[in-house]
Formats: C-alpha cells, sequence, structure tokens
C-alpha cells in the first residue's frame, strides 16, 4: 500500500471514530439540551421577563436584548437589602448545611475507613447492610422519622423508660433539620469516603508503621492526606442538595424559625406574583453552587499534576 493510500485509509478510519463517538453521545447531549438547556433558559426568561399586573402571572421574555434587570433588584434586596428578608434564612441555610456537613463528615469517615481496612471479604455485604435502607424513597424515610419523633413516638417513649419528659422534637427544632439532613444524605458520603479510601496501599501504612509512627500518626501522617480528595468529592455531592433541600425541613418542622433558602424559593415558585423572583433566586443559588464546583476542578487537576 502506498503512503498516500495508507493517510486515506487513517483518515476514513477517524472519520468512522468520529461518526462512532457522536452517534455515541448524541442521547445524553439530547438529554442535556432538553431537560438541563431548555429549561434553564426558560428560568432565564421568565427571571428577565415582566409581571402581569392584571392577572399576577409572569410573562417570559425570550429575547435576552429586552430582559428586564427589575427581578433581580427585588431578589437581591431581599437578600442583601436594608430590609432584607432572605438575609437571615441565607445565614440560617449556611450555617445549617455547614453543621450538618460536619456531622456528616464525623459519622462517615469512621465506617467508611472501618469497611475499608478491617471489612475484608465481607466488604461488599457490609456495604449493602449500609446503603440498603437507604433504597427506599427520601418521603418514605423522612415520614419514618416523624412517627419515630412524633410526641407519642418511640423517641420519646425511649425518654420515659429513663424518667425524662417527651421533646417535641417536630415544634421546629433545629437540631432536628439537621439531623434529617444528616440522615438525608450521609450515605453518599460514606460510598465516596469508602471508594477513596480502599484505594490507598496498604504497604505505604505499613511503611509508615515501619518508620516508626504509631497508629495516630500514621493516620494523620499517611491516611488522612491521602484521603484528602475523597473528603472533597464526599462534602461536595452532599453539600450542594443540602444548600437547595426544602423538603427535610418541610417535613421536619415545617416552621418559619428552621426555614431554609429552598423553602423560601419552594414557596415563591409555588406563588404566580413570585415566580420571577423565585427563578432569580434559583439562578443566584445556582452561581453560588457553581464556587466549590469550580474550586474543585482546580483542586482535582492540581492533585492529578503533584501525582504524576
Amino acid at each position: 500500500m502506498t503512503e498516500s493510500g495508507y493517510r486515506a485509509r487513517r483518515r476514513e478510519q477517524r472519520q468512522q471514530y468520529r461518526w462512532f463517538w457522536i452517534l455515541l453521545a448524541a442521547p445524553g447531549i439530547l438529554w442535556l439540551l432538553f431537560l438541563f438547556i431548555v429549561p434553564f433558559y426558560a428560568m432565564l426568561a421568565i427571571a428577565g421577563g415582566k409581571l402581569n399586573l392584571i392577572f399576577e402571572q409572569p410573562i417570559a421574555i425570550w429575547n435576552p436584548l429586552q430582559w428586564s434587570s427589575a427581578n433581580l433588584v427585588k431578589a437581591w434586596h431581599d437578600v442583601a437589602g436594608a430590609g432584607a428578608f432572605d438575609g437571615p434564612i441565607v445565614l440560617r441555610t449556611i450555617v445549617y448545611v455547614a453543621i450538618a456537613s460536619a456531622l456528616s463528615l464525623v459519622i462517615a469517615y469512621p465506617v467508611a475507613y472501618f469497611v475499608a481496612r478491617f471489612g475484608g471479604r465481607r466488604k461488599g455485604l457490609l456495604l449493602v447492610l449500609l446503603i440498603a435502607p437507604f433504597w427506599i424513597s427520601y418521603m418514605m424515610r423522612m415520614l419514618a422519622w416523624i412517627d419515630l419523633l412524633q410526641i407519642n413516638g418511640y423517641v420519646n417513649k425511649a425518654l420515659a423508660l429513663v424518667g425524662l419528659p417527651p421533646v417535641g422534637w417536630l415544634g421546629g427544632l433545629s437540631f432536628t433539620v439537621i439531623l434529617g439532613l444528616v440522615y438525608g444524605y450521609i450515605p453518599y458520603l460514606i460510598l465516596v469516603l469508602y471508594a477513596g479510601l480502599d484505594r490507598i496501599d496498604p504497604a505505604l501504612i505499613e511503611a509508615g508503621r515501619d518508620l516508626g509512627l504509631g497508629r495516630a500518626r500514621t493516620f494523620i501522617r499517611v491516611t488522612l492526606p491521602m484521603s484528602r480528595q475523597a473528603i472533597l468529592t464526599g462534602l461536595l455531592i452532599t453539600v450542594l442538595p443540602m444548600l437547595g433541600d426544602y423538603f427535610t425541613n418541610q417535613l421536619l418542622s415545617g416552621t418559619t424559625s428552621t426555614t431554609m433558602i429552598g423553602n423560601v424559593i419552594d414557596g415563591q415558585l409555588q406563588t404566580p406574583a413570585f415566580q420571577a423572583e423565585g427563578a432569580v433566586l434559583s439562578l443566584m443559588l445556582l452561581l453560588v453552587l457553581t464556587i466549590p464546583m469550580i474550586y474543585y476542578v482546580f483542586a482535582t487537576n492540581r492533585s492529578s499534576r503533584s501525582a504524576t
């Protein structure tokens, strides 16, 4: 075969591979287009649109050149203005998520470490036992919590056995909402931490022992730094949905004293007159969520370069 014929054949093969990968990616691209890009643009059109004062219905404006900033200004004043109504709610959401994510990490890391290091041949079974309860829908699990925490529930019955008075767990306690967030999202953190810890070469831990490090110092000097990427990934997976969560607080509290930003957005989107402001708040929340995602991408690339 001549050199020109070989080159022509290579070009033909590359063209075939190119169409193969395009066809393979087509379903995902169409899914992203119709279920994310189109709804996202619709939300932008409503956020930049106007309000029909007669019927109190939002009017979507599809031409970006005609978008108005009025809804953005209103939403921003509600968050950071002098008489901001949503400002304390945003701070409360951040505090709730910070405490819930810290508790999740404190609980999930030892569990994942035990399964990865001491599970042996039963690792798969232990993971199934840990995750199986969470195969039930999130709503059903939260409804089960209501049965446990109500005044005549099993938790208060257990307190009565030791002589303690019943507690109104569902009466607007921040502690209940935070525990609900932990319970709802901790399995994702356990799985990610387990995957990261299980990939650590045991020889590196043994090397730390051989160098005279005790168990605690080996963990601090070897295991913890090598699981830092798994911790970052797990926290990202759990923190992002926690920030937009509204269902947990709605079921376990439902009072204004524990309202989170997700509840505010949900309430506005269900009220036609405030749907535009709800769309703006959703976009603002999405913008905030992109910050840790960008940091995660840069941190992952930096760790990959240092590993190589």
